[in-house]
């Protein structure tokens, strides 16, 4: 846990440090669970957009892309079950005045027993080599089988209770695995209770005559009041998907692990509306399809997981997580959920307007069902820069920090730096940039020794380097080295922007999917 907690920092700190992301307000000591992207990750996560967006919408003929407003009528949130069951089970503590979802509390003590039995798993990998078989020993180990046992009973039991609301058996459990507060070690505990979390505003001139509002908690709804819309100016037939990226704000009481919990944060929506009965295949049908996306940026398969939902919303009839391995644990980046009609069933009954499709082919009128695909675009920012922050050591014994991001998704594609400052070196390099600036995201570096130059583009991801030397007065050829090898090799100027294209083009890498 000291090396999670270890590693978590250095992202923290390098994020910062290269103009990733920054604390909100910070001159005037921040707001707590808020963020600023800076200049390179600004790009990174419009990068991330641009992949999602491709492969959803731009790669299917039967999904569109719509953007609604922040704003809408408060009935949309009483139809949506959000006024009566948005709400996270809080706990204090009585000794430190600290407030924690009790949820969190579980599920935290969870990982603790899957690292122990992560640990286990590892030392026998280590000791029987290329022949271990991780599902044998998992059955077949009495301490690891019982540590999967532990789990799969606190899951189920947490599941149960908060299903049924039953929060003093919530409180109860935390009490019986002995859980302390993180902060003070105290297992004096309060009761459990509800919290809603969605931020309430006001939309008017006069406090008299205001209506009151919520910032959206989530970017669905702005679908669903939208689906006649869409359905008859865009003239689809089912099924097909509305796709949005946008806002949406939730009153984190709990709000931690720097952007994987914020309370405002960016959603990446998928609704996919179908017949009735068909839903059991759409529902795998797209968890095969996102987790293929996923594994198309090429941050290893091992690195992803499937959870299954004991407790379903109130909306579905199936759900599954993609989880990925943050620094902090396995935990949810992605949701697939069958949302059956619930959403446009009750939109329906509230504003007392049909929202129903005509099939022409069964010649009847109905409500359709539809699975959904949910990615918080933070946390895949979180989950690519994570994943891509490494220390190497070299060959000479010296270790280096580099940013392994994703081609396709590196803010900066390369950066042109002259061997010197004199010599007419800086004017070809800056030729260069004018050249290549068209088609990507390129910098031009002339401060400091080259090799200090190289280590600073590892350091902040960027894939390529381009030197330009004196041979290049000559022959009008550059030295390109590689971010990930650290390869060197000689080319023409006018081969870069075919060598750079086929490296980062988007084309090629959905292509994977």
């Amino acid at each position: 846990m000291a090396k999670q907690e270890d590693d978590f920092k250095k992202v923290i700190s390098h994020a910062k440090e290269y103009g990733y992301v920054f604390q909100s307000s910070e001159i005037y000591d921040g707001l707590s669970a808020v963020y600023d992207y800076g200049q390179n990750g600004a790009e990174l996560k419009k990068n991330i957009r641009e992949y999602w967006w491709r492969a959803m919408v731009q790669l299917n003929d039967n999904i569109v892309g719509i953007d609604a407003a922040i704003f809408m009528h408060p009935t949309t949130w009483k139809a949506s079950g959000h006024v009566d069951a948005f709400n996270d089970p809080l706990i204090d503590n009585k000794d430190s005045k600290k407030r924690y979802r009790a949820d969190v509390l579980v599920e935290d003590h969870i990982a603790k027993i899957e690292t122990k039995a992560e640990k286990e798993i590892a030392k026998a990998q280590k000791r029987f080599g290329e022949t271990f078989n991780r599902d044998q020993f998992v059955t077949t180990n009495e301490r690891v089988s019982g540590y999967f046992g532990e789990i799969e009973t606190i899951s189920k039991r947490l599941a149960r209770s908060l299903e049924k609301e039953d929060l003093a058996d919530v409180k109860k459990l935390i009490e019986e695995l002995e859980i302390a507060c993180p902060m003070s070690g105290s297992k004096n505990w309060t009761d459990v209770k509800q919290f809603n979390l969605m931020f309430g505003t006001k939309l008017g001139a006069s406090a008299e005559n205001a209506t009151d509002l919520f910032l959206r908690p989530e970017t669905a709804q702005g679908i669903f009041v939208n689906f006649l819309n869409v359905q008859k100016t865009g003239r689809l037939k089912i099924p097909f998907g509305i796709a949005q990226i946008g806002k949406a704000f939730r009153n984190e009481i709990v709000a931690r692990q720097f952007i994987f919990r914020m309370r405002e944060f960016e959603q990446m929506e998928m609704q996919f509306f179908i017949q009735p009965g068909t839903q059991k295949e759409w529902y795998e049908k797209w968890k095969e399809t996102r987790m293929r996306w996923h594994l198309s940026l090429g941050m290893g398969e091992t690195n992803y997981r499937f959870h299954d939902h004991d407790k379903l919303a109130h909306y579905a009839d199936a759900a599954a997580d993609i989880e990925f391995r943050f620094p902090f644990g396995f935990k949810e980046l992605e949701g697939i959920h069958s949302r059956t009609d619930f959403d446009l069933g009750n939109h329906e009954k509230y504003s007392g307007k049909k929202l129903q499709y005509f099939d022409h082919e069964t010649n009847k009128n109905y409500v359709p069902y539809v699975v959904e695909t949910s990615i918080g675009l933070d946390r895949m920012f979180l989950a690519v820069f994570s994943n891509a922050l490494q220390e190497e050591e070299l060959e000479n014994g010296t270790f280096r920090t580099v940013l392994k991001l994703p081609s396709v998704l590196a803010p900066t594609k390369a950066a042109v730096l002259p061997l010197v400052k004199k010599d007419g070196l800086p004017e070809i390099a800056k030729e260069i940039i004018d050249d290549l600036k068209w088609d990507f995201n390129v910098l031009y570096d002339e401060k400091d020794a080259v090799g200090r130059r190289y280590r600073r583009q590892d350091a902040n991801g960027t894939p390529f380097c381009i030197t330009v030397d004196h041979q290049t007065l000559e022959d009008r050829s550059v030295t390109l080295r590689y971010r990930d090898s650290m390869e060197q090799e000689r080319v023409a100027i006018s081969e870069l922007n075919g060598i750079i294209h086929k490296a980062v083009d988007m084309k090629e890498w959905l292509k994977k999917i």
